[in-house]
Protein backbone atom coordinates (compact mmCIF):
# COMPACT_ATOMS: atom_id res chain seq x y z
CA UNK A 1 0.00 0.00 0.00
CA UNK A 2 1.49 3.19 -1.22
CA UNK A 3 1.26 6.56 1.24
CA UNK A 4 2.01 9.90 0.85
CA UNK A 5 2.70 12.02 3.41
CA UNK A 6 4.46 15.76 4.12
CA UNK A 7 7.28 16.53 6.49
CA UNK A 8 9.07 19.80 7.45
CA UNK A 9 12.87 19.33 7.58
CA UNK A 10 16.29 19.39 6.02
CA UNK A 11 16.01 16.52 2.48
CA UNK A 12 19.52 15.67 2.85
CA UNK A 13 18.99 14.12 6.27
CA UNK A 14 16.29 12.16 4.19
CA UNK A 15 16.70 8.38 5.46
CA UNK A 16 14.83 6.31 2.43
CA UNK A 17 15.94 4.86 -0.83
CA UNK A 18 15.85 7.99 -2.42
CA UNK A 19 15.89 12.03 -2.66
CA UNK A 20 15.07 13.57 -5.64
CA UNK A 21 16.99 16.71 -6.53
CA UNK A 22 15.67 19.95 -8.36
CA UNK A 23 18.72 20.17 -10.30
CA UNK A 24 19.17 22.29 -13.40
CA UNK A 25 20.25 21.18 -16.75
CA UNK A 26 23.36 21.01 -16.54
CA UNK A 27 23.14 18.47 -13.30
CA UNK A 28 26.22 19.88 -12.18
CA UNK A 29 25.21 21.73 -8.81
CA UNK A 30 23.44 25.16 -8.37
CA UNK A 31 21.83 26.80 -6.01
CA UNK A 32 19.18 25.91 -3.54
CA UNK A 33 18.28 22.29 -2.65
CA UNK A 34 20.83 21.49 -5.32
CA UNK A 35 23.34 22.67 -4.46
CA UNK A 36 23.10 21.09 -0.81
CA UNK A 37 22.50 17.78 -2.17
CA UNK A 38 25.93 18.42 -4.11
CA UNK A 39 27.25 19.60 -1.02
CA UNK A 40 25.99 16.95 0.98
CA UNK A 41 26.61 14.28 -0.98
CA UNK A 42 30.21 14.49 -1.79
CA UNK A 43 32.90 14.77 -5.12
CA UNK A 44 31.77 11.53 -6.16
CA UNK A 45 28.75 12.70 -7.32
CA UNK A 46 29.61 15.42 -9.57
CA UNK A 47 31.45 13.26 -11.28
CA UNK A 48 28.24 10.98 -11.78
CA UNK A 49 26.50 14.03 -12.87
CA UNK A 50 29.31 14.71 -15.50
CA UNK A 51 28.72 11.05 -17.43
CA UNK A 52 24.89 11.96 -17.84
CA UNK A 53 25.18 14.70 -20.00
CA UNK A 54 22.90 16.71 -18.51
CA UNK A 55 19.21 16.71 -18.25
CA UNK A 56 16.05 18.34 -20.15
CA UNK A 57 12.95 19.86 -18.26
CA UNK A 58 10.47 17.19 -17.05
CA UNK A 59 12.71 14.04 -17.56
CA UNK A 60 14.76 12.24 -14.90
CA UNK A 61 17.85 10.60 -13.90
CA UNK A 62 19.48 8.66 -11.49
CA UNK A 63 22.62 8.47 -9.74
CA UNK A 64 23.69 7.01 -6.54
CA UNK A 65 23.47 8.98 -3.03
CA UNK A 66 27.27 8.74 -2.00
CA UNK A 67 27.57 10.50 1.40
CA UNK A 68 23.82 10.86 1.65
CA UNK A 69 21.79 8.79 3.77
CA UNK A 70 19.40 8.23 0.88
CA UNK A 71 21.03 5.17 -1.59
CA UNK A 72 19.89 7.53 -4.81
CA UNK A 73 19.42 10.93 -5.67
CA UNK A 74 17.05 11.02 -9.02
CA UNK A 75 17.93 14.24 -10.67
CA UNK A 76 14.95 16.17 -12.87
CA UNK A 77 14.91 19.75 -14.07
CA UNK A 78 11.63 21.85 -13.04
CA UNK A 79 10.20 24.24 -15.83
CA UNK A 80 11.35 28.21 -14.76
CA UNK A 81 7.82 29.75 -14.72
CA UNK A 82 6.54 31.91 -17.04
CA UNK A 83 3.00 31.72 -16.49
CA UNK A 84 2.62 29.58 -19.90
CA UNK A 85 0.11 26.69 -20.93
CA UNK A 86 3.27 24.19 -21.25
CA UNK A 87 5.04 24.63 -17.67
CA UNK A 88 2.27 22.59 -15.75
CA UNK A 89 2.63 19.48 -17.60
CA UNK A 90 6.78 20.04 -17.54
CA UNK A 91 6.19 20.40 -13.98
CA UNK A 92 3.99 17.07 -14.02
CA UNK A 93 6.52 15.12 -16.03
CA UNK A 94 9.00 15.81 -13.77
CA UNK A 95 7.08 14.35 -10.13
CA UNK A 96 6.24 11.47 -12.88
CA UNK A 97 9.20 10.63 -15.00
CA UNK A 98 10.92 10.92 -11.18
CA UNK A 99 8.83 8.03 -10.05
CA UNK A 100 8.79 6.02 -12.89
CA UNK A 101 13.05 5.99 -12.55
CA UNK A 102 11.83 4.88 -9.18
CA UNK A 103 9.85 1.87 -9.89
CA UNK A 104 12.66 1.50 -12.73
CA UNK A 105 15.14 0.67 -9.68
CA UNK A 106 12.89 -0.93 -7.23
CA UNK A 107 12.82 2.02 -4.98
CA UNK A 108 9.81 1.94 -2.69
CA UNK A 109 10.80 5.43 0.03
CA UNK A 110 11.63 8.75 -1.66
CA UNK A 111 11.43 12.34 -0.62
CA UNK A 112 10.34 15.65 -3.22
CA UNK A 113 11.50 18.66 -2.55
CA UNK A 114 8.86 21.34 -4.00
CA UNK A 115 10.37 21.66 -7.29
CA UNK A 116 11.00 24.51 -9.21
CA UNK A 117 9.22 27.14 -6.13
CA UNK A 118 12.74 28.44 -5.60
CA UNK A 119 15.15 30.28 -8.18
CA UNK A 120 12.37 28.97 -10.77
CA UNK A 121 9.81 31.13 -9.45
CA UNK A 122 6.62 28.58 -9.82
CA UNK A 123 3.94 29.91 -7.50
CA UNK A 124 3.95 27.51 -4.40
CA UNK A 125 0.17 26.49 -4.18
CA UNK A 126 -0.06 25.69 -8.43
CA UNK A 127 3.03 23.67 -8.00
CA UNK A 128 1.81 21.84 -5.06
CA UNK A 129 -1.41 21.43 -6.87
CA UNK A 130 0.27 19.60 -9.82
CA UNK A 131 2.96 17.57 -7.45
CA UNK A 132 0.22 16.27 -5.27
CA UNK A 133 -2.38 15.78 -8.65
CA UNK A 134 0.61 14.20 -10.56
CA UNK A 135 1.82 11.41 -7.35
CA UNK A 136 -1.84 10.64 -6.41
CA UNK A 137 -2.83 10.07 -10.69
CA UNK A 138 0.69 7.51 -10.68
CA UNK A 139 0.05 5.82 -7.55
CA UNK A 140 -3.72 5.03 -8.80
CA UNK A 141 -2.28 3.92 -12.29
CA UNK A 142 0.48 1.75 -10.84
CA UNK A 143 -1.43 0.00 -8.04
CA UNK A 144 0.68 -2.77 -7.94
CA UNK A 145 3.45 -0.95 -7.01
CA UNK A 146 4.03 0.43 -3.29
CA UNK A 147 6.12 3.37 -3.05
CA UNK A 148 5.86 5.55 0.07
CA UNK A 149 6.47 9.25 -1.16
CA UNK A 150 7.69 12.02 1.09
CA UNK A 151 6.99 15.67 0.41
CA UNK A 152 10.55 17.67 2.40
CA UNK A 153 9.11 20.75 2.74
CA UNK A 154 11.97 23.46 3.47
CA UNK A 155 9.59 25.64 5.00
CA UNK A 156 6.32 25.69 7.46
CA UNK A 157 4.56 27.57 5.20
CA UNK A 158 5.22 24.93 2.40
CA UNK A 159 4.43 22.06 4.76
CA UNK A 160 1.15 23.47 5.47
CA UNK A 161 -0.03 24.83 1.67
CA UNK A 162 1.13 20.69 0.59
CA UNK A 163 -1.12 19.80 4.05
CA UNK A 164 -3.72 21.49 2.33
CA UNK A 165 -3.68 20.41 -0.57
CA UNK A 166 -3.09 16.35 0.48
CA UNK A 167 -6.75 17.23 2.18
CA UNK A 168 -8.28 18.07 -0.42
Amino acid sequence: MSEITVKLGDITKFKGDAIVNAANSTLLGGGGVDGAIHRAAGKELNVACRALNGCKTGEAKITKGYLLPAKYIIHTVGPIYHKSEIDAPKLACCYWNSLEVAKENKIHSIAFPAISTGVYHYPIHEATKIAVETVRKWINEHADYSINVTFMCFSENDKNVYLNELNH
